[in-house]
């Protein structure tokens, strides 16, 4: 009998059985948020910090056991045929055991819903008829507006039983997006497991190619690290950093609906301008310079050359005695914290402390017993200080970068032999800024100023950061992040095919070689979920141009029908502005969300058709619901989200849009793979020949 769906009309028991575990385990949930409510810490607690830091525990806790009325708390079963190991679980012969989001117990606390993340839960994505993993049968759940309506069941050690595509896996996969990023926790496939319980020790790359799933499954690995580490994450910390703001509020919901609430959430420039404002933008060509990793050691070069050899001795007077340290001796102190290669501010504190130890040596010689005190009092002398300040200075990170950009001498002094000199003049301001607040920094200074920072101060190292549309980054963007991860691991998720910027990254080796990550285990995910088989296909001939020798996305969906290309005789824009808002109301007749797409600067002239048409749009990041279903979405922000219908505005322009005609066309290869369902695209100008 094949794996088959069973509706609430044809055989009642037992999904009248399962909907009243549903409802047994919501009530599991509700006592298990009311024990938390009622927990009173006032005889626990040694003082007001610490009931403080109890009651936002306790208060976290309370919010991550909310229940969801949308999101099913379990959306699937199974059935061991065997005792499982008593760590997994927990030796029951034959118990069924339902997988959901988070772990559920009765008032025994015995399991009711066991979390996606357990051990015990794995096969639930990786058993096969090949290998059942000890399963007889695998039960997946399908829900209606958080109602459970259906259920589907895979013997997997039933040889009569042939294998079949689930239908209510691929319903769910098909769902229509209204709203934020959800989770695909119940849709996981076995390649992205693997992915998602790699060990934390680990760097892991994921290329992928648009609708593989590789940013759920970033913080789905996120969600399961947390589960496997929690204790040392949750003291080293964890950061998942996307490419701009409206990406990251349309993931913002998918770790707390797996009740993840502590991870935080940046882009590479929020975090690298906590000393400056960023107010103006690099021309391409200064922007590529300034990502180039060779800036590292003009940096490096620039701030070292503040060290300089000590010619007079320094003589430190302690009460009647006099003692003196020869200038050959401090500049043997310096060289060696010079070889040593330590943070310039670690050093910087590190001589005054040499310099003294030298001294108190040299009281003990003499017969005193000088102790630690003595040793600081020294180092704080105004004869040591001076010396230091001489020889070792201090050095602010962000007035350095100023004028490396401000004064040409300054900079060919330290890129001879690094930068060329047109690749010098790229960089240099045209007007130089008096100081540092007048300056007016791009977003590629602050990442230089980033780097110079930590030159002189060592970047604090989160647990696990991951980093999405990483392809985008620029070999110093790579290392702001990597200094962030130093001593921890991370996620890096991207496709060279999607590299929109003058700087993306070539290669995921030269990639993970920047972020300091060279020894990272890279991935390839191939198989589409998300994008119909028409509109790939149709995208990806754009391929041996924008990436040559990347395997294109084999899409697992069929949609006949899902690609319209409409050429629009017209010789002005108002022809093609009202096929355009037609090819939306026509999109709007379906169910789920619709993305208008087009070149940044067509966005005025369709925002006024779309008015005038008396059809209200949303800004990328805004929350689609029912009733708002329409986005205008300029191309250069259409990365990494998707709608179920897209309309596509005259791909010439979103290419032409671009300062090269490769990023052009990667561009587009972005607003082409953004549709789950159906893609219509509009153009009035001849389209890409790559296009065919």
């Amino acid at each position: 009998m094949p794996a088959h769906a069973h509706e609430s009309d044809t055989t009642t028991d037992p999904l009248a059985h399962e909907r009243a575990h549903l409802s047994a385990s919501r009530a599991a949930l509700r006592a298990m948020r009311e024990d938390a409510q009622a927990l009173n810490i006032r005889d626990v607690t040694a003082n007001w910090v610490n009931a403080a830091v109890l009651q936002a525990q306790i208060a976290d806790r309370i919010k991550s056991l909310a229940d969801l009325s949308h999101t099913p708390l379990f959306f699937g079963r199974l059935d061991y045929l065997h005792v499982v190991g008593a760590a997994q679980a927990e030796g029951a012969e034959g118990e069924q055991f339902y997988i959901g989001r988070r772990h559920v117990h009765d008032a025994d606390g015995d399991p009711m819903v066991i979390d996606w993340r357990a051990p015990v839960s794995q096969p639930f994505y990786r058993a096969s008829r090949k290998d059942p993993l000890d399963v007889g049968q695998r039960r997946r759940f399908g829900y209606t507006g958080g109602e459970l309506t259906a259920y589907e069941d895979e013997h997997l050690t039933d040889p009569s039983e042939a294998a079949q595509t689930s239908k209510l896996l691929q319903a769910e996969i098909e769902r229509p997006r209204v709203g934020p990023m959800r989770d695909i926790v119940a849709t996981i496939q076995p390649e992205q497991d693997e992915i998602v319980r790699s060990d934390l020790g680990g760097t892991v790359c994921v290329q992928g190619g648009p609708g593989t799933g590789k940013t759920a499954v970033g913080l789905h690995r996120v969600a399961y690290l947390l589960y496997a580490h929690r204790e040392r994450l949750a003291r080293t910390g964890t950061l998942v950093i996307g490419p701009n703001k409206s990406f990251l509020h349309y993931i913002e919901q998918v770790l707390p609906a797996l009740g993840e609430l502590e991870v935080k959430q940046a882009t590479v420039d929020d975090l690298v301008t906590a000393q400056v404002e960023v107010r103006s933008t690099d021309e391409a060509r200064a922007a590529v310079v300034k990502g180039d990793a060779r800036m590292a050691e003009v940096l490096r070069r620039a701030i070292r050359s503040h060290v300089t050899m000590p010619t007079e001795p320094v003589m430190v007077v302690r009460g009647s005695r006099r003692w003196r340290v020869p200038a050959y001796e401090i500049e043997e102190m310096v060289r060696e914290l010079l070889a040593r290669d330590m943070r310039y501010g670690a050093a910087h504190e590190a001589l005054p402390q040499r310099i003294a130890h030298a001294v108190l040596v040299r009281m003990e010689e003499a017969g005193e017993a000088p102790d630690d005190r003595v040793q600081n009092a020294v180092a704080r002398t105004s004869a040591v200080k001076a010396v230091v300040k001489a020889v070792w200075p201090a050095v602010e990170p962000s007035k350095l970068v100023l004028r490396l950009l401000a004064d040409p001498e300054f900079l060919a002094a330290h890129a001879d032999g690094l930068l060329s000199e047109d690749e010098q003049k790229a960089i240099l301001w045209t007007k130089p800024a008096r100081s540092v607040k007048t300056a007016k920094w791009s977003a590629a200074d602050a990442v230089l100023i980033d780097e110079a920072t930590d030159l002189v101060v060592r970047t604090h190292s989160l647990g696990h950061v991951v980093i999405d549309e990483a392809q985008d980054l620029s070999p110093m963007q790579y290392r702001a992040v990597g200094r962030r991860c130093s001593t921890g691991s991370a996620t890096v998720l991207g496709d060279l095919a999607q590299g929109t910027t003058p700087w993306s990254t070539q290669s995921w080796e030269q990639a993970l070689h920047h972020l300091g990550k060279a020894d990272a285990h890279v991935e390839e995910l191939t198989a589409g979920f998300r994008v119909p088989r028409e509109v790939i296909a149709y995208a990806s001939r754009l391929l041996p141009v924008i990436s040559p020798g990347l395997a294109a996305v084999e899409s697992v969906r069929e949609s006949p029908g899902s690609l319209s290309v409409r050429e629009v005789a017209a010789a002005d824009t108002g022809a093609l502005d009202a096929a355009v808002v037609a090819a939306c109301a026509e999109s709007l007749e379906q169910e789920g969300s619709t993305g208008l797409i087009a070149a940044d600067a067509r966005i005025p002239a369709l925002a006024e058709a779309l008015t005038a048409a008396g059809h209200s749009y949303l800004s990328p990041g805004q929350e689609t619901t029912a009733e708002s279903r329409l986005t205008l979405v300029p191309a250069s922000l259409a990365k990494g989200l998707e709608y179920d219908y897209v309309v596509l505005d005259e791909p010439a322009a979103v290419v032409d849009g671009e300062p090269d005609e490769r990023t052009g066309l990667r561009r587009l290869y972005v607003a082409l793979t953004r549709a789950v369902s159906g893609l219509i695209v509009l153009h009035a100008a001849p389209l890409p020949q790559e296009l065919g």
